[in-house]
C-alpha cells in the first residue's frame, strides 16, 4: 500500500507538470493518431489479398494492434522516461538523492516519471481491441478474457525486467541511451504475429528481446491460440527475468560511486 501511494503521489506530480505544457497532450494525440492510421491501412491492404496472415484473421490482427498500443503505451508511460531519467541521473551523479531515501532505491527510480499523454496510446489500443473483440463476437469467451490479462500483465512485466537490465548496464558503461533506442526501434516489430518472421528472428524476439511476450503472446490468449506450453513459457519467463533483473540490480548498486564520493 505504501509503493501504491509512492506511485500515486509520482502520478500527481507528473500530472501538475505536463499540465503546465498542454500543447504535448496535441502532439502526442496527432502522433498516436497517425501511428494508429499507419498500422490500419497497412492491415487494410494486406488483407485486401488475403482472408489469413501466418494463420491470424483480419480481426485477430486488429486485436494484436491493440494489444501493441496497449502495451507501446505503458511503455512509454511510465517504463521508458523513468529509466532514461535513472540512467542520466547516474551519469550526473544526483542517483545520490535516491539512494538515500527511505525506501526501495528500485522501485522509486522505475516509477520517478510517469508520461501522462503516453495514456492516449492505451485508450486508442483499447478502443481498437474492444472494436476486434465486437467484431470477433462469441469466438471470446471468459476464459479467454482471463487469459489476456494474465499475459498482457506477464508481458509487462517482462518488458519492465528487460528494460531494467539494460538500464542497469549504466552503472558499467554509463551512457547506454541508444541501447535503450534500438530496443524501441525493435518493439516495432511486435505489431505483427511472431509467427510472421523466419525462424531465427522468432527466437529473437522471443528469447533474446522478449517482444513477442508483450504483444503476440496476450493476442494470442484472446484469440484462442494461446497454448499451454506458451502459458507456462511467459509465466516462466517473468519469474526468472524478475529474479535476474534484481540480481543485476543489486550488484550494479555496488559499483556506482556516486557524485559525493
Amino acid at each position: 500500500m505504501n509503493y501504491l501511494r509512492l506511485f500515486g503521489v509520482y502520478f500527481r506530480l507528473s500530472v501538475m507538470n505536463e499540465l503546465a505544457y498542454r500543447v504535448n497532450f496535441y502532439i502526442q494525440l496527432f502522433q498516436s493518431v497517425v501511428e494508429l492510421a499507419t498500422a490500419l491501412t497497412g492491415l487494410a491492404v494486406i488483407f485486401s489479398y488475403t482472408s489469413t496472415l501466418a494463420g491470424w484473421t483480419a480481426n485477430e490482427m486488429l486485436a494484436l494492434v491493440g494489444v501493441y498500443f496497449i502495451t507501446g503505451g505503458m511503455i512509454g508511460l511510465v517504463i521508458r522516461p523513468s529509466l532514461e531519467q535513472f540512467i542520466a541521473s547516474v551519469r550526473d551523479g544526483t542517483f545520490d538523492f535516491t539512494l538515500v531515501k527511505p525506501e526501495d532505491a528500485q522501485f522509486l527510480m522505475s516509477f520517478q516519471i510517469v508520461n501522462i499523454w503516453k495514456l492516449i496510446d492505451i485508450v486508442m489500443g483499447f478502443a481498437v481491441l474492444t472494436t476486434a473483440l465486437i467484431r470477433l463476437g462469441s469466438k471470446v469467451g471468459a476464459g479467454q478474457a482471463v487469459g489476456f490479462g494474465i499475459m498482457l500483465l506477464t508481458g509487462t512485466i517482462i518488458i519492465y525486467c528487460f528494460w531494467l537490465v539494460l538500464a542497469t548496464l549504466s552503472f558499467w558503461f554509463v551512457r547506454v541511451e541508444n541501447i535503450l533506442v534500438i530496443f524501441q526501434s525493435m518493439y516495432e516489430a511486435g505489431r505483427w504475429p511472431i509467427s510472421l518472421y523466419p525462424g531465427w528472428l522468432r527466437f529473437a524476439l522471443t528469447f533474446v528481446v522478449p517482444i513477442a511476450f508483450a504483444t503476440t503472446v496476450p493476442a494470442q490468449a484472446l484469440t484462442g491460440h494461446l497454448t499451454l506450453e506458451t502459458l507456462i513459457g511467459a509465466l516462466t519467463a517473468a519469474a526468472v527475468l524478475s529474479v535476474v533483473s534484481r540480481f543485476v540490480w543489486r550488484i550494479g548498486l555496488r559499483r556506482y560511486s556516486g557524485a559525493s564520493a
